[in-house]
């Protein structure tokens, strides 16, 4: 049955991950497991009593295409198992699947942040919450590689890690300042990327520089400095917002510094200045990159495009899928249900066409199968 081949070629990109679970003791099916968690989170679930009420409610429609030897798995079964999941090898399949996804194009911007799982800390044995690295292709709307660490000023280590996951021949890097750092830069170059990296004073030497560029040299029209401009203006509910971007890429000056840093070509600020009703604030951000100041609005649209990751996915796992709630603690959990999560998010993120929020996707999911297949098989790419 062509549906039911479809369904399943869906899951061939899972089908390498290695099962954590003794073989005598098995009584369902890994990939039976992996397909219903995956439908079932899709469909609403967040939490493996509510997978297992799911796949309870849609146990025919299951049986039309898994296996299920000892019928629907108990939600305790889902913990055990997603507990002893290996992440690298669930990560591994994870990537192999979104690289058929995504597609691949040259200056797609690829955003790099983290977000904390707020619940998933245990006071009682220690444990601090989980903190996901994610890789955010805001150019196809997609989570397209993400890494677990205890605590977010780990991100320092796990972006180096996660960018060798990732394919980033032509694409375009940004983190936030605590992504500004030697490693990371060199770490993008290495793999064919590009990057802007936001600069603050945690990189003191670099960003009295730019500081001392931007508003005294360049405000002042001292040494009669050439420099590229863009900007862009936008608002509603009475809020104006107008950013101004000046880049520079005659950065000769910074001698040590540029040695130091591989690639770096550009010092770029960003001016924002915001008006709501009679009051205005004005706030400057400084920014490192190895691309040159050629094209500045693209500039101001990379720089823009990075709180992508803020609202398309930080906000919408908070909202749509109830990150900040879920209370799963056990072993690999929490990370292979975030992993889980932002499968099902990528998947509902394609569907273009139906101009509804997420979380109403999942609903319409949960109550049409048809349209719960047309989300799994995923438009036009054969999946």
């Amino acid at each position: 049955m062509k549906k039911e081949q479809n369904q399943r070629r869906l899951m061939d990109y899972f089908s390498t991950i290695e099962d954590p679970r003794v073989e005598r003791t098995r009584k369902h099916e890994l990939s039976d497991i992996l397909s219903i968690a995956i439908c079932a989170i899709i469909c609403g679930a967040d939490g493996w009593t509510q997978v297992e009420e799911f796949a309870q409610c849609k146990e025919e429609w299951f049986k039309s295409f898994l296996s299920l030897p000892n019928g629907i798995p108990s939600h305790d079964t889902f913990g055990r198992v997603f507990s002893s999941l290996k992440p690298d090898s669930f990560e591994q399949c994870f990537l192999e699947w979104v690289n058929a996804l995504a597609q691949k194009s040259e200056g797609r911007l690829i955003a790099i942040d983290g977000k904390t799982m707020r619940r998933s800390v245990d006071y009682a044995s220690e444990k601090a919450a989980v903190h996901m690295v994610n890789a955010w292709c805001d150019t196809n709307k997609m989570v397209i590689g993400q890494i677990a660490t205890e605590t977010k000023s780990n991100e320092i280590t796990a972006i180096p890690k996660l960018l060798e996951l990732i394919d980033l021949d032509g694409a375009v890097v940004t983190t936030d300042a605590m992504g500004c750092q030697k490693e990371i830069a060199n770490a993008v170059i290495e793999n064919d990327g590009d990057y802007i990296l936001q600069l603050k004073a945690n990189q003191t030497g670099l960003h009295k520089n730019a500081v001392t560029l931007f508003d005294e040299c360049i405000d002042d029209n001292v040494y009669n400095i050439q420099y590229t401009v863009a900007s862009e203006t936008d608002g509603g509910h009475g809020r104006v917002e107008e950013r101004t971007l000046r880049a520079v890429s005659n950065v000769g000056f910074l001698n040590s510094e540029k040695k130091n840093w591989v690639g770096l070509k550009s010092l770029i600020c960003v001016e924002a200045k915001r008006s709501i009703g009679d009051e205005t604030s004005v706030e400057k951000r400084y920014y490192i990159s190895s691309l040159t100041c050629k094209n500045p609005p693209n500039l101001l649209k990379y720089i823009r495009g990075h709180w992508g990751v803020e609202n398309s996915l930080h906000w919408c796992l908070d909202i749509s899928f109830a990150d900040d709630e879920r209370r799963i603690r056990k072993g690999y959990g929490t990370e292979n249900f975030a992993r889980l999560s932002r499968i099902a998010l990528n998947l509902l993120k394609q569907q273009t066409k139906h101009k509804v929020g997420i979380k109403t996707r999942r609903l319409c999911c949960g109550w049409n199968e048809q349209y719960l297949y047309r989300v799994l098989t995923q438009q036009n790419k054969g999946l």
